[in-house]
Order: structure tokens, then C-alpha cells, then sequence
């Protein structure tokens, strides 16, 4: 037959077979005829009889390439969770108290998931941003101006730590001076700033990601050279303190967990990626891809924290002496090596740089949902980098510098909690996926008990 194939189709009704061949005139065929096809569209007429699946069509193997293409925004609201701020927190946890403090930075995590899993869905369900649908609730001009300014002020604290941060990795691994240091990270800063709206989100994404797993073997790969104790692991993961100075430290590590930042960014990243949507179907596959999401990104961050902990609790506990990241890169050199004092330091260049370039597209984000105004991306750099730059250069402590960043940030955090539990649990904005009962329980909880902690923060930290 050449390159024909013969299909006898029997006792087939022309009605049935419309879908087969549509071109055809079926309405003259009798039940039992023969067609010829081409060897090209022959499994399309088969699979619809109930034969088997040609090969090449596995629908798992698709529904799994599919979820993964969609994934991508969350870990870029994940780099907030390794930025210098939480190196800094994490070292001083293990380096004083070893393995003791490991269940906070679980809960803590915990928290940061169903936390950025609210804002990612209220972002996709209603098409809008949390600051967007913050401006719209307040009724006046001055409202807005009043918490765009605190959240404005938020994002500013942030791009401080990262900077700073970023300025005292070049200094240790080059001996860079730290304003020099800080000039650097924010122009590379910027440059990184400029992919979305010239090659498209999809490849900022891409190159975060990237960041983001530089920065995973970098605080991570001390662990291969360190003597860990699985045993005191496994008991600091039982909730437990030893005095009133763990109890402040437990604090500071939960309420500087969740970034206010990056719950307001969330939202529009997910929404700016898959669009709006008003298809109940679609938007239940991509909030199926926005748990995936949410989850991979924030184990990974969770457990580069962690790492950080284990690490300074196998080779930092009992050193004298530190006081910050400087002197904890000086321990971890002098105790595993000076190659992975290197590989240290190219991590915590890679969390500031990450964290202060999605700091300051959360700014932008944020004023432009608040104010409905943006402002070029130079100019906002510009801004936000001249009180890191000023710190830097009068020769404060980077560290201190970076723990008043912190209380700045626990000070915001309500702002975005409260609003995004509301909105998320009102069935008027956002239907049928609006939180059930359990879950408005448990994120009206996390919300009291994170903005409870920060608070308790704020007042330690300006009572010392």
C-alpha cells in the first residue's frame, strides 16, 4: 500500500466520526466502511476508539513539565530569606549556643511558607497586588502617602543590610575598602535590575535563581568539612530555651524571618508572570503551581539557614571573639580552611546582591501600587543606596548597622500581615478560594504571633 495505511472502521456511526474527519462528508457512509489515512493522522483517529495511547503522549510527564515552567516567582521572594541580615543572626545562634535554637528556624520557616502562599494567591485570585488593594481600601490621599512612606521606609532598611552586606563580602575576599565595597554592589545591583524590563521576567527570574543557589553552596559547603553532632541536632529540634538571652535571640530570629518586603512583592510577581485570570480552572492549576513553588523555594532557604546555624555551632561555638560576619569568616577560615573561608565569602557577596536588587523592585513595586506612580529604576537606586553608602563611609559597625536595619523591618512587618489575612479571608475579593475557617485560624495566628515577636524586638532592642 505504499505509504497508506488501510483502517476498516466497523459499525460506526458518520455522527461519531465527525471528530475524526471533519472535512469529510460522512452523512453517505454506511456502519461499515473503509478509509484510507496516511500514516501521520492515523493514531488521531485510533485513540479515540479506546486503543492504546501512542507513544510520546505521556500526560504526567507533560502535567509535570508544565507545573515546573510555571514555578519561578517565589524564589525570588525567597532570596529575602538568605539576605546578610539572617547570616548575621544565624552565625551568632550557633556560634553561642550550638544546635539550641534549630526549631526556630523551623517554625520560622514554617511561617514563611503559608505567609508568602497568601500573598502569591491573593496576587493571582484577584489580578491585583497587596498594595494596590491596600490603596484601594484607603479612602484618603494622606492614608496612602502615610503607608507607602512606612513601607517605603521598609524597603529602604532592607537595601541597607544587603549593601552593607554585600561591601563587607568584597572586603573579604579582596580587601576592598567598604564605601568602595557598597559602590560596587549597588551598581552590579542595578545592572541586574534592568533584565526584567529588557529580557522579561522570566529571565530575572533565571538569574535569581542562579544567585540564589551560589548563595546555597556558599553557606553550605563548610558543613562537608564540619564535625556536626546528629545527636545535637536531633535535640534542637525539641522547642526549648536557656535563659532570658536565648529567648531575646529566638525573638529576633522569628520576627526577622518573614520580610515585609517580600510579602508585598509576592503578589505582583505572580500576578505580572501568569496574567489575570478569571477561568476557575485556570487559576486552580496555577495556584497548584504557586504551592510547588512556594514550597521548593523556602525549603531551599530554609535549609541554607539552617546550614548557617549547624555550621557556626560545629566550628564557631566556644570561639572567642565574635562579634559579626567578619570575624565569624575569620573563624570558619581559620577552622575548615581558607577555601571555604573564600566559598563563605562568594556567598554572602551573592545574598547582598540578590536581596538589594529585589529589595529595590519591591520598592518600586510598592509606590507604584500605593501611588500609582514609578519612578526610573536609576533614580530609585540612586535613593536607596545613599544611607548604606553614608554608613559605610563614617566607619560604624556594619553589624549594629545591620541589627537596627532589622528592627526597622520588624516595626513594618503588621502593616503587610494584617491587611493580607483580611483580604485573603474575604469572600467578596477573592470567592471561592477564600481562606476556610482552619485556615483563617492558623494565619490570623501567625500573623499575632510574628507581629507579637517583632514587637517584643523593637522594645528590647531600644531598651539595651
Amino acid at each position: 500500500m505504499g505509504t497508506e495505511v488501510l483502517l476498516t472502521v466497523l459499525t460506526l456511526r458518520p455522527e461519531r466520526m465527525s471528530h475524526i474527519l471533519p472535512s469529510m462528508d460522512l452523512r453517505r457512509i454506511r456502519p461499515a466502511v473503509t478509509v484510507q489515512l496516511s500514516p501521520k493522522t492515523w493514531p488521531l483517529a485510533v485513540a479515540p476508539l479506546g486503543g492504546p495511547r501512542p507513544r510520546g503522549h505521556d500526560c504526567g510527564v507533560q502535567n509535570r513539565s508544565r507545573l515546573i515552567r510555571l514555578m519561578g516567582p517565589a524564589f525570588i521572594a525567597a532570596v529575602a530569606y538568605v539576605d546578610p541580615g539572617n547570616v548575621a543572626a544565624n552565625l551568632s545562634a550557633g556560634a553561642c549556643y550550638g544546635y539550641l535554637l534549630v526549631w526556630v528556624l523551623v517554625i520560622a520557616n514554617v511561617m514563611a511558607m503559608l505567609v508568602q502562599y497568601l500573598s502569591a494567591k491573593l496576587g493571582l485570585v484577584t489580578g491585583h497586588s497587596l498594595p494596590e488593594l491596600v490603596g484601594d481600601a484607603l479612602p484618603r490621599r494622606s492614608s496612602r502617602l502615610a503607608f507607602w512612606f512606612q513601607a517605603e521606609l521598609v524597603a529602604a532598611a532592607t537595601d541597607l543590610a544587603e549593601v552593607i552586606g554585600g561591601a563587607v563580602a568584597l572586603e573579604l575576599l579582596f580587601g576592598l575598602p567598604l564605601l568602595v565595597g557598597g559602590l560596587i554592589t549597588g551598581a552590579l545591583s542595578l545592572a541586574i535590575l534592568a533584565i526584567p524590563s529588557r529580557h522579561g521576567q522570566r529571565t530575572f527570574e533565571i538569574v535569581i535563581i542562579g544567585m540564589l543557589v551560589v548563595v546555597a553552596i556558599g553557606f553550605t559547603a563548610g558543613l562537608a568539612f564540619s564535625p556536626l553532632s546528629w545527636s545535637g541536632i536531633a535535640s534542637g529540634m525539641v522547642p526549648r530555651f536557656e535563659g532570658t538571652e536565648t529567648v531575646m535571640l529566638a525573638t529576633s530570629m522569628l520576627g526577622a524571618t518573614v520580610m515585609p518586603h517580600a510579602v508585598y512583592m509576592h503578589s505582583s510577581l505572580v500576578r505580572d508572570r501568569h496574567g489575570v485570570n478569571d477561568r476557575p480552572s485556570q487559576i486552580s492549576r496555577l495556584l497548584k503551581a504557586t504551592r510547588w513553588d512556594v514550597a521548593v523555594s523556602l525549603v531551599l532557604a530554609g535549609s541554607v539557614n539552617i546550614a548557617m546555624l549547624l555550621l557556626a555551632a560545629a566550628s564557631l561555638q566556644g570561639v572567642e571573639g565574635i562579634d559579626g560576619i567578619a570575624e565569624a569568616h575569620a573563624a570558619i577560615s581559620s577552622s575548615l580552611g581558607s577555601t571555604i573561608g573564600v566559598i563563605f565569602a562568594i556567598g554572602l557577596f551573592a545574598s547582598g546582591l540578590a536581596s538589594t536588587s529585589v529589595g529595590a523592585y519591591a520598592g518600586a513595586e510598592i509606590m507604584a501600587g500605593l501611588l500609582h506612580m514609578r519612578v526610573p529604576m536609576l533614580v530609585r537606586r540612586l535613593v536607596t543606596i545613599i544611607p548604606a553608602l553614608i554608613i559605610l563611609a563614617s566607619g560604624a559597625n556594619p553589624t549594629r548597622a545591620l541589627v537596627l536595619s532589622q528592627v526597622l523591618l520588624s516595626m513594618g512587618l503588621p502593616l503587610a500581615l494584617v491587611p493580607l489575612a483580611r483580604f485573603t479571608g474575604d469572600r467578596r475579593l477573592v470567592g471561592q478560594w477564600a481562606n476556610g475557617r482552619v485556615m483563617s485560624v492558623i494565619s490570623w495566628t501567625v500573623v499575632v504571633a510574628v507581629s507579637a515577636l517583632n514587637v517584643v524586638l523593637v522594645v528590647a532592642t531600644i531598651m539595651r
